[in-house]
């Protein structure tokens, strides 16, 4: 008699999705994300002033560039790579932690930091699905991408909640998590240095060329400038609105749960969905957030506009990243790697906007509504674009 009972899920697969979850988690929520919720504590405490701060962030987009354009050739395994980066966030977040940092210390380790974060993203993305992809389970690759919405919210929770301990103190319990996710993602990858051979394929998987390439690396860049621009500037209207810092608190583990649920959201119910559908989706929702405040600047307004562009920059760095292992199965990282050069390069394009524009109004606008509109605009077309059948 055929035994009809499930299948239980192949543990294999539950580790590999875990290790990714708490690879992205460390290098974004920790590496590239815990300098916003501790800036303003740093402030408080002395320790960094506005203008210093601004180098500290210049000095991390610029890493993360930097890291994004070297992340193809540095590493012929990705398993190697992305343990260099997830060790390297952790002991840089740990050397942040040290009484009397200069500003130029500093400066270079978010540097050194941005640029393991850029490895990790590229390293973590090409060997996790291809590990899935050799169990026969590719769709579970986009829960990966929550861990990046959860290291967001468990750094903002953690400085929401110790914000009565200084700065250094912070830095150091992150650098220590850091560390441990480190280890922790070691002890799995080194477990997965012999893997069985993948099943064999009908037909041999095609390496796409041509401009679709470059259609992907610049509606990946789009989605960088659009998504920045209110992460980086809607608490500084919102603090216009209100005067509560409780609410300035929980600003940023809202945005990372919103990030997290919605690649929740895409991998439970949208698997079955085309990437670039799923991916012009979340581009039209962003562009919406991006153009609330544009209307009003009420605080629900503000708030609203945070969860639609929280709640959709990862499910466009899901797809995108997903997208490009469909394209070049053989070997993503390279077009992986510029996905991350062309989303580095529209962060960096956004903060710089804003301050050519400068503080005075043009046409009734400021600066941020003049970002943010170039920004709807530019999310719109992309979405139209990735819509449309290849």
């Amino acid at each position: 008699m055929q035994d009809t009972r499930p299948v239980p899920p192949d543990p294999a697969i539950a580790y590999v999705v875990l290790s990714g979850i708490v690879a992205l988690a460390v290098a974004m929520g920790i590496g590239r994300f815990a300098f916003t919720p501790l800036l303003p504590l740093m402030q408080r405490d002395g320790t960094l002033g506005v203008a210093d701060g601004a180098v500290w962030a210049a000095a991390n987009y610029g890493g993360y560039l930097l890291g994004a354009l070297t992340a193809a050739r540095l590493f012929t395994r990705p398993q190697q790579g992305l343990l260099w980066a997830l060790f390297g966030v952790a002991f840089t977040t740990l050397a942040l932690a040290w009484d009397g940092l200069g500003v130029f210390a500093g400066g270079v380790l978010r540097a050194a930091s941005g640029v393991f974060s850029a490895w990790a993203l590229v390293y973590t993305s090409s060997w996790c699905l291809a590990e899935l992809g050799r169990l026969q389970s590719p769709r579970s690759g986009a829960w990966i991408y929550s861990g990046v919405g959860l290291g967001i919210a468990l750094t903002g929770l953690l400085t929401w909640l110790g914000g009565q301990q200084a700065a250094d103190d912070l830095w150091l319990e992150l650098g220590l998590l850091a560390l441990a996710g480190a280890i922790f993602v070691q002890a799995q990858v080194r477990g997965s240095v012999a893997p069985s051979a993948p099943a064999p394929l009908a037909t041999p998987p095609a390496q796409t060329k041509g401009s679709g390439h470059l259609t992907l690396v610049l509606c990946y860049g789009i989605a960088g400038f659009g998504y920045i621009v209110p992460a980086t500037f809607l608490p500084v209207m919102a603090r216009q609105q209100v005067a509560d810092p409780l609410v300035f608190g929980l600003t940023w583990p809202l945005f990372g749960l919103a990030a997290a649920a919605s690649v929740v959201v895409a991998a439970r119910w949208l698997s079955a969905w085309p990437r670039r559908r799923l991916w012009a989706c979340a581009q039209a929702t962003m562009a919406l957030g991006t153009a609330l405040p544009l209307f009003s600047q009420a605080l629900p307004a503000l708030a609203a506009s945070a969860v639609l562009v929280g709640g959709t920059f990862m499910a466009t760095t899901m797809a995108g990243l997903q997208l490009a292992r469909e394209r070049m199965p053989l070997n993503p990282t390279p077009l992986l790697a510029r996905l991350t050069m062309a989303f580095a390069l529209g962060q960096i394009a956004g903060p710089l906007l804003v301050r050519v524009l400068g503080p005075g109004a043009l046409a009734g606008w400021d600066a941020y509504a003049w970002a943010n509109a170039l920004a709807t605009v530019l999310l719109v077309l992309s979405a139209a674009v990735l819509w449309r059948p290849t």
